[in-house]
C-alpha cells in the first residue's frame, strides 16, 4: 500500500473525529489534505504535512505559528507509517498543550485501520485469484496458463492425488471470507482451492492429500458446519490423478447430490457411482426396462422395495422401519414376487428390480 485511499481516509476521519469531538485531516503523500471533518480544507495543501513528509518526524504548530505554515491551523501532526515507509499524515486540529497523548493514541489507531484495510483487501484479492482458478478448472477446456498465472500469485502448487468438493448450503451464519478461511483452516490452505461457486454452492479442489485424510478432514468440516447451525449437503468425488479430470469429478458430485438421499448430508460419489452409470445409457432403452420390470409395481409396493433393499433384504429391519407386521411385509414380496416374476429376497432378482427402480427415479 504506497497511499492511503480516500476511502480508508475518510473512514478514519470519521471515526477518530467523532470519539475526540476535534477536526482531524489527513494528508496523503504530497501534502494534499484527501479528508477532513472541515470541507473547507479539502485539496489544499498542507505546509505542515510537507515539513513532516521531509523530516518524518512530528510536527507541533502552536497558535502564534500558523501563519508560517500555509495551509495550517493550530495542532499537532504526524507521519502515517506502513510497513516502514511514510504513506501520509495525520493532523489533529486543537491546542498541543491540551492534548496530552491523544495525538499518538489516534496515530496508532489509524497505522492500525490501515494495516486492517491491507489485510482485508490482500484476502480479497487472493479470493478472487483462487475463484479464477476454479472457474478455469472446472471449464472442459481449461487455461493452464492463466491456472498457473494465479497459481503463481498465490504461491501455490496443485500436487496429486487431486479430489473435489461441492458443498450446499442453505444460508451463511458468518461473513463469506471468514467462513472460507475456517475451511481452509481445516484441511490446511496449501492443501485446498475454496471458493463460491454460486450464492448457495462452494467448491474445494482439494491436492495432496490421501483419502484418509480427506475423510477425517470432511468429517471436522461437517462437526464445523453443525458448529455454525448451517444446513448443508455435502458430495466429495473419487480421487483422481490427473488435473484434467477435475471437471469431471465437479460432474459427479453435482450428480451426487441430485441423486442421493436429500436426508444424507455427507455424499460418496464412489457409494452412488453404479447407480451413476445409469444416467449414462439411453433414456428410452432404460425406460423400456423399468416399465416392463415394474409394470405391476405401484407407489406401496415400490416403497416397501426400497425399504427393503435399504434394509440388505433383512424381513425384520424392513417391517421395523416401515412400521408393519413381520407377516404384513412377507404377504407383500409374495405378491411383488408373483406379479413381476422377480422375488426380491434372491440376489439377481433384487439387482434387476433395484435397476429397474433407480431408472423410474431418474424419470
Amino acid at each position: 500500500m504506497e497511499m492511503i485511499t480516500k476511502e480508508i481516509a475518510d473512514a478514519i476521519v470519521k471515526e477518530t473525529s467523532l470519539r475526540l469531538n476535534r477536526n482531524v485531516n489527513i494528508m496523503n503523500t504530497e501534502g494534499i489534505i484527501i479528508a477532513s471533518k472541515d470541507e473547507n480544507r479539502l485539496h489544499k495543501v498542507h505546509e505542515g504535512a510537507v515539513e513532516v513528509l521531509k523530516s518524518g518526524k512530528e510536527l507541533t504548530i502552536h497558535s502564534h505559528q500558523n501563519q508560517a505554515w500555509e495551509g495550517a491551523q493550530p495542532g499537532i501532526n504526524l507521519p502515517i507509517v506502513f510497513q516502514e515507509k511514510i504513506i501520509g499524515v495525520i493532523g489533529i486540529t486543537g491546542n498541543p498543550n491540551e492534548m496530552g497523548d491523544i495525538a499518538e493514541l489516534v496515530r496508532m489507531a489509524t497505522e492500525l485501520m490501515i494495516k486492517q484495510e491491507f489485510i482485508a483487501s490482500q484476502l480479497e484479492w487472493k479470493q478472487r485469484t483462487k475463484e479464477m482458478i476454479i472457474e478455469q478448472l472446472l471449464r472442459r477446456t481449461p487455461s493452464y496458463d492463466v491456472i498457473n498465472r494465479g497459481l503463481s500469485m498465490l504461491r501455490a502448487k496443485l500436487i496429486p492425488p487431486f479430489s473435489a468438493i461441492v458443498m450446499q448450503i442453505d444460508e451463511l451464519t458468518i461473513p463469506k471470507q471468514d467462513f472460507i478461511q475456517r475451511v481452509e483452516k481445516i484441511f490446511g490452505e496449501t492443501y485446498v482451492i475454496t471458493g463460491f461457486i454460486s450464492l448457495n454452492q462452494i467448491f474445494i479442489a482439494a491436492t495432496g492429500l490421501e483419502e484418509r485424510e480427506l475423510l477425517t478432514n470432511i468429517q471436522s468440516l461437517a462437526r464445523l458446519l453443525k458448529k455454525l447451525k448451517m444446513k448443508f449437503r455435502l458430495a466429495y468425488s473419487l480421487m483422481f490423478h490427473e488435473l484434467e479430470q477435475l471437471n469431471k469429478a465437479y460432474s459427479d458430485c453435482k450428480l451426487a447430490l441430485r441423486i442421493g438421499d436429500p436426508k444424507t448430508e455427507i455424499i460418496s460419489f464412489a457409494q452412488l457411482e453404479v447407480r451413476a452409470l445409469l444416467h449414462q445409457i439411453d433414456k428410452s432403452v432404460g425406460k423400456r426396462f423399468s416399465n416392463r420390470i415394474l409394470q405391476c409395481v405401484d407407489k406401496i409396493k415400490a416403497e416397501t422395495l426400497k425399504a427393503f433393499f435399504a434394509n440388505d433384504l433383512n424381513i425384520q429391519k424392513t417391517a421395523d422401519a416401515l412400521f408393519l407386521h413381520r407377516n404384513t411385509l412377507i404377504y407383500r414380496i409374495n405378491k411383488i414376487a408373483n406379479e413381476t416374476g422377480y422375488d426380491p429376497r434372491r440376489f439377481n432378482d433384487a439387482l434387476i428390480l433395484q435397476v429397474a427402480l433407480w431408472i423410474y427415479e431418474q424419470e
